[in-house]
């Protein structure tokens, strides 16, 4: 999901491995003096991959002080804040190893998931480095998995939350459009930009769907990153960047000014 320098020196294998949206990880969890409890879980656009000043103890995780949950802890003093987002994560490894500090005492979650099922980093490798025609055949393959397969997966995961935190106000977070587009931009064509855009509105649309369901709320973060795309001369996102695995995440002005409002005024 970001602005390009030049992607073509990079390795497809090197680039998909270090793109994926984390990993699961240990908690970490920081006793605070008011309500609610608050669970933050997640992929790497909740656990602040991209904006830098992460927890050591976080490993892999890279979960960041300049993370929208973190920044929401700090000022909100919650009961307590446990932090199991992970960056590279997927829906399976949300339900096999974040969900521990749920219980029928939380009284806040978040949570953003189903970009990496949904291949995010092989889509972005296949519109990197290929052609026109191959990135637009690897997101046709994308979106339909989001179609077909994802709901079902999300179900899983909102169902598990709330079994586990039954009171709890839940806020699903989307993702942002990467692109301006019909701009002059170095990188990317605009053919591609525009499908990449689609394909994030797709899956947003889809998430926003299965959390209604639930019964949770979605924040829709492509108001507030609106005006600050890759292209956009103020961008929130990284753009091919080093180190790679910070590539297409957004950066700490995306987190404090894309997400951060958004989940605010949800929680």
């Amino acid at each position: 999901m970001k602005l390009f320098r030049c992607a073509g020196a990079l390795s497809a294998l090197v680039l998909t491995t270090a793109l994926a949206l984390g990993g699961a990880g240990t908690a970490h969890s920081a006793e605070r003096s008011s309500t609610p409890a608050y669970v933050a879980l997640g992929d790497s656009y909740s656990s602040g991959l991209g904006a830098g000043g992460y927890d050591s103890a976080s490993g892999s995780c890279k979960r960041s002080t300049r993370s929208y949950p973190a920044l929401w802890a700090a000022a909100h003093a919650p009961s307590s804040f446990a932090f199991t987002a992970c960056s590279g994560a997927r829906t399976g490894d949300v339900l096999s190893g974040q969900l521990g500090p749920l219980n029928a005492s939380t009284g806040l979650v978040s949570i953003s998931v189903g970009g990496n099922d949904a291949g995010f980093a092989d889509t972005m490798t296949a519109c990197v480095l290929g052609t026109d025609s191959a990135c637009l055949n690897r997101i046709a393959t994308a979106r339909a998995f989001i179609q077909n397969e994802l709901p079902a997966k999300l179900d899983g995961v909102y169902s598990a939350i709330h079994s586990r935190a039954p009171r709890a106000q839940v806020v699903v977070l989307g993702y942002p459009r990467f692109y301006k587009t019909g701009v002059t931009c170095v990188g990317l064509s605009d053919t591609k930009r525009k499908a990449i855009n689609a394909a994030s509105d797709h899956i947003n649309s889809v998430i926003a769907k299965r959390a209604a369901d639930h019964g949770f709320a979605y924040g829709d973060v492509t108001t507030t990153f609106a005006g600050h795309e890759l292209c956009s001369g103020s961008a929130w996102l990284n753009s091919v960047a080093f180190p790679v695995d910070e590539s297409y995440h957004p950066n700490a002005a995306g987190q404090s000014g894309g997400y951060l409002p958004v989940f605010s005024s949800a929680a």
